[in-house]
């Protein structure tokens, strides 16, 4: 799958627009009230307007980028199967929404006999991962959700490229506006768990990042996982993972396991 976000020259490139998919997404647009948000009016402009940066006739998937409490969910459901009528999008689905207003939106969804939202866009990786394999859980089987899940390194630390007393130039946790959660990533235990980490990576020869974002990959649940990068060759190497994936059997999954610690708790049950 190819995230796009800005206009890309795709005729250049020779593809056939059947051969790829570009998703956007809707919630900040501008300054103005009517600029941000899921109401009807900022879904129909919102997404008009990213078609025009994009010069596409249509996307084949657009995100409800947050939840919006101050518009209904009806009009949300409808402002998004309003679009596919459209032929503007192919699908819709959302970003960062618990479970319980995704589970709304496909109960409004299935009165008025709409489409409800497809997939989710969480953050998921080896540090991270109670909403994928616990919260969302009553999601998979009841609606089919799909998802496309980001942060697959952790803001770059599954890359083992970060150390307790040195921070890259120019990385993220470099910029000042990490700094806050560099504050909360960077601890001593992290550091520990990728040291171990390295073994199993060097088993599988394979970097610490494909083993990262093959173990992300490898989840059934997982569409697809959105990568970062700063130039052509990370690319490359991240593509990598794809090859990794079969080489992840329950015993070197149990390994990661030993090592991370990072299994969620099941959910209580009440009598």
């Amino acid at each position: 799958m190819i995230m796009v976000s800005e206009r890309l020259d795709l005729q250049e490139l020779e593809w056939k627009r059947s051969t790829y998919v570009v998703s956007t997404k809707i919630f900040w647009g501008g300054k103005d009230v009517n600029e941000t948000g899921l109401s009807m009016k900022h879904i129909m402009e919102g997404l008009q307007a990213s078609l025009g940066r994009l010069g596409l006739a249509y996307v084949d998937l657009v995100f409800c980028h947050r939840p919006d409490p101050d518009t209904p969910m009806e009009e949300i459901v409808r402002g998004m199967n309003l679009v596919i009528q459209q032929g503007k999008a192919f699908y819709w689905g959302t970003s960062e929404w618990p479970v319980e207003l995704i589970m709304e939106a496909w109960i409004v969804a299935r009165e008025l006999k709409l489409i409800g939202p497809a997939f989710e866009q969480p953050e998921y990786n080896l540090l991270t991962r109670d909403k994928v394999e616990r919260e969302y859980l009553p999601l998979y089987k009841s609606f089919g959700l799909g998802l496309t899940t980001w942060s697959p390194l952790a803001s770059g630390v599954l890359t083992g490229k970060y150390a307790l007393d040195h921070v890259p130039a120019k990385s993220r946790f470099d910029l000042e506006k990490f700094q806050g959660r560099k504050e909360k990533v960077l601890k001593p235990e992290l550091f520990l768990k990728m040291k171990l980490l390295e073994p199993i990576a060097e088993e599988l020869d394979c970097s610490l990042a494909q083993l990262s974002l093959a173990w992300c990959i490898r989840n059934p649940h997982v569409s697809s996982v959105i990568m970062g990068a700063t130039n052509c060759e990370q690319v490359k190497e991240n593509l990598g993972a794809l090859s990794i994936v079969e080489k992840l059997t329950p015993q070197i999954l149990e390994k990661i396991e030993t090592v991370v610690s990072s299994r969620p708790q099941p959910a209580p049950r009440y009598r």
